[in-house]
């Protein structure tokens, strides 16, 4: 039986495990990605604050599938699909497919502001992170000749949208002023510096179960976070942070995390996509209209009577829509029956500091020490390798035993 050639594009969770698992003895595949590595999202906000380095979240694709001949490696940008010919044109040159799954995954979404776009910054990528950290460092450096209005922007940290990501952003920033940042800058009088968390609803973590809202708003007030909620951000130029109360807020940085829009894609019709410009897909991920051609995670959006509006944009959805394409694909080689795919929400968590987290599970809901073991152990599971595991684990032995991590340096281009 000759081989198919199936192109995976996107290096994310589902681009990844689909990669891994799609059988060597019946598929060619070519994986492409703009990145030459695999980002671990989930611990993004440990880079910007200084916690772990990129280099321990990130993983080069050439390495993960090394020893795997049936895979080939393409670092490329796609630029459109061409359904009729079965080809995928790219910055790179055009690649013919008998099949095609996008795993695009998806982008900060700013809700048209383009002031905010320009000057707000995001956690989307490693690169995000470590952009986040250095302007972080800086500021505190700038903090200590600044005098006036200026200083009183500086002394103000904005993070909007208190999903997990940016409750875990607030919790650890709280952290690193408590614990660390006065170790090193004995001239800066932290008590002024402000880490002010804007929802727009009237809970954090909206989403998830009302003891882990609960939970991880006593938290953070504890850790000295202000935290604004049914507040809504229109404008922020850079300077100045406008809400929709009329509040203005002198800052000079804003993380903006409070929502995602589906990375755009060219070649498909206006009616194959749902709101937030994900593709509509059927029960075994293939897009509408389409025979061959699957989306995978955060870009498709799959209706089921549980999950009539799509499902949540989750790293565990698009493992799992990934892993049972695999089994699909080799099923319509082997002409069996094909499964439909059924999600099971196993649970969401949210890290607020050390020794403090939330854990909702489908069968039990807790908080506290145990949550945060928890958390911990279920993130260092899914890093792909035992090295990065291992480094990973030291780097949070170490900084819960001292209190303190040595990773704040400022790697930025000197001015010519």
């Amino acid at each position: 039986m000759q081989k198919k050639n199936v192109i995976v594009v996107g290096g994310g969770f589902a681009g990844i495990h689909l990669t891994r698992k799609l059988d060597p003895r019946l598929f060619d595949v070519l994986l492409i990605d703009k990145l030459n590595h695999h980002q671990f999202q989930p611990l993004f906000y440990q880079v910007a604050t200084s916690q772990i380095e990129p280099s321990s979240i990130s993983f080069p694709l050439r390495n993960i599938f090394k020893n795997k001949e049936n895979i080939s490696i393409r670092i490329g940008e796609l630029q459109r699909v061409d359904r009729e010919n079965n080809r995928i044109i790219t910055d790179i040159g055009e690649y013919a497919y008998d099949y095609l799954a996008l795993a695009i995954g998806c982008k900060t979404n700013f809700f048209g502001n383009k002031n905010i776009g320009e000057n707000a910054y995001t956690l989307k990528s490693t690169y995000d992170a470590i952009t986040i950290r250095n302007h972080i460092l800086q500021t505190f450096e700038k903090i200590i000749t600044a005098t006036g209005e200026e200083k009183d922007s500086l002394l103000n940290l904005v993070i909007v949208g208190a999903g997990p990501t940016g409750v875990e952003l607030s919790g650890a920033f709280a952290e690193i002023k408590k614990n660390i940042l006065p170790k090193d800058y004995h001239d800066i009088d932290f008590s002024r510096f402000r880490i002010i968390l804007v929802e727009g609803s009237g809970n954090t973590l909206a989403s998830m179960s009302h003891m882990a809202q609960q939970a991880s708003r006593r938290y953070l007030e504890n850790l000295g976070v202000t935290i604004m909620t049914e507040r809504f951000v229109k404008d922020y130029d850079g300077k100045v942070l406008t809400l929709n109360t009329g509040e203005l807020i002198k800052t000079g940085t804003v993380i903006w995390a409070a929502g995602v829009t589906a990375n755009e894609l060219h070649g498909f019709d206006a009616e194959m996509y749902a709101p937030g410009k994900r593709l509509r897909v059927d029960r075994f991920n293939k897009v509408q209209g389409c025979e061959n051609i699957y989306a995978l995670g955060d870009i498709a959006y799959m209706e089921t009577p549980k999950y009539p509006k799509g499902h949540p944009q989750v790293a565990n959805v698009a493992i799992r829509q990934a892993g049972r394409l695999a089994k699909n694909l080799k099923l319509i080689a082997r002409s069996g029956p094909l499964v439909p795919y059924e999600y099971f929400n196993f649970g969401t968590m949210a890290t607020i500091g050390t020794n403090k987290a939330v854990v909702d599970f489908p069968f039990v809901k807790f908080k506290g020490y145990f949550a945060w073991y928890v958390w911990m152990f279920l993130h260092l599971m899914l890093i792909l390798s035992v090295r990065n595991k291992v480094i990973i684990f030291l780097n949070w032995a170490w900084a819960y035993i001292t209190k303190d991590t040595s990773l704040r340096l400022i790697l930025t281009q000197n001015k010519v």
